[in-house]
């Protein structure tokens, strides 16, 4: 029995005002706010007016400290071990720059990378630091046999992504870890694409950095990222950037002090935007109470149906190429069709998606629904018989 008879998923259909102005396709880029977050927010803002700070509904560090529950529930790390910053690009400059490597180490990076798991890094080679890609393959088992064919005795840190974000197709982290692990090798993972969407397990795969996006598949707010450092790996790391809340007891301010945070909290360096977290607490309570579990299922179950729906319009999937493992994202191809055309044509009907190289890409989520993606095949295929 699919998923699909078991739920009825029409409350999530009707929660997200978006699907009363589009098709909504493009989830593992960006994704909209649900009338949830709308209210909790107004809510806040209304209580903030009359009380500012003292809005004894809205604390800081409880709001704080419900993101990183949740986080941690959903990769298995410690609360603590979970910092609120503002992008993965932070996250992963914040670690690049905390790194004690020497001339003549190695980092691991992949091929055809998203810039902000690539820029951070680039600092090293001045340094006498080598940068070695590892080629992307078509299969996850296949690119396993990349990475291991370039680890190397030089190599200090593999820094890579969770789900490549032109193919769709997640990485092998569970064996790229454990391969890390056996030659004393750092893992540094932009689970920016993954978190929500695949499997990841911090602690058991043993992973010492990890950044999340909030604006993806845990559907929060642009500008708001998780920065997760695991506590063996965290004396490893210079401090580089220190401010008011890196410190212990830094609701005092004198005297200043030297003394840091023991775990990664001291990253939240300052006050953060309580706004922001409260759409991301929203969000994330929204999820939990469906099952982190259970939304991925959905999601996988919902590109399953659009595959089957491209396939049949002629195109060519990547995750055909990958059909044992499961990812909600779909990049689809077509002899002799222009992408850009294609893309700018679905925006223009109604549907959002991205091209991406030579593919056009498609990331439905749990408020979509199979009428949805019926539609958005119907387009398609009038755009593409043009």
């Amino acid at each position: 029995m699919q998923l699909r008879d078991r739920i009825s998923w029409d409350h999530a259909y009707d929660s997200f005002p978006v699907n009363r102005e589009y098709i909504w396709l493009n989830n593992c880029g960006t994704t909209p706010a649900g009338e949830h977050v709308c209210r909790d927010v107004q809510d806040f803002m209304e209580k903030y007016s009359r009380k500012g700070v003292y809005a004894a509904e809205y604390p800081y560090a409880g709001i704080r400290g419900s993101i990183q529950r949740s986080i941690a529930g959903l990769i298995n790390c410690l609360p603590e071990e979970v910092a609120l910053v503002h992008n993965t690009s932070e996250g992963m400059n914040l670690v690049s720059w905390g790194l004690g490597l020497v001339p003549g180490d190695e980092i691991l990076l992949l091929e055809d990378e998203y810039p902000s798991n690539i820029y951070p890094w680039e600092h090293w080679r001045e340094k006498g630091v080598a940068l070695t890609f590892v080629a992307m393959a078509a299969s996850p088992e296949k690119f396993l046999e990349n990475f291991r064919s370039k680890i190397s005795p030089r190599s200090r840190l593999a820094a890579l992504s969770s789900v490549h974000w032109c193919t769709g197709m997640p990485l092998p982290v569970r064996e790229i870890s454990g391969l890390c692990r056996e030659r004393g090798v750092g893992i540094a993972l932009d689970a920016a694409q993954g978190a929500g969407h695949v499997e990841i397990d911090f602690r058991s795969w043993g992973i010492d950095y990890l950044t999340i996006s909030a604006w993806k598949w845990l559907l929060g707010p642009l500008g708001l990222a998780l920065l997760v450092i695991s506590g063996k790996s965290l004396p490893g790391l210079t401090h580089v950037f220190k401010g008011t809340e890196s410190v212990t007891d830094d609701a005092l301010y004198f005297p200043y002090r030297d003394t840091l945070k023991p775990t990664a909290e001291r990253y939240s360096y300052s006050t953060g935007s309580i706004l922001d977290w409260d759409y991301f607490k929203s969000s994330l309570e929204y999820l939990g109470r469906i099952g982190f579990s259970v939304s991925m299922k959905r999601i996988y179950e919902l590109a399953d149906y659009l595959s089957a729906i491209l396939r049949d319009a002629g195109f060519r999937l990547h995750s055909d190429a990958f059909p044992e493992t499961r990812t909600g994202i779909i990049v689809a191809e077509k002899a002799g069709e222009d992408m850009e055309r294609l893309e700018k044509e679905l925006m223009a009907r109604g549907v959002i998606a991205r091209r991406r190289r030579a593919g056009i890409r498609f990331a439905p989520h749990i408020y979509n629904s199979f009428e949805q993606l019926d539609r958005a095949g119907i387009i398609v295929r009038e755009i593409i018989s043009c």
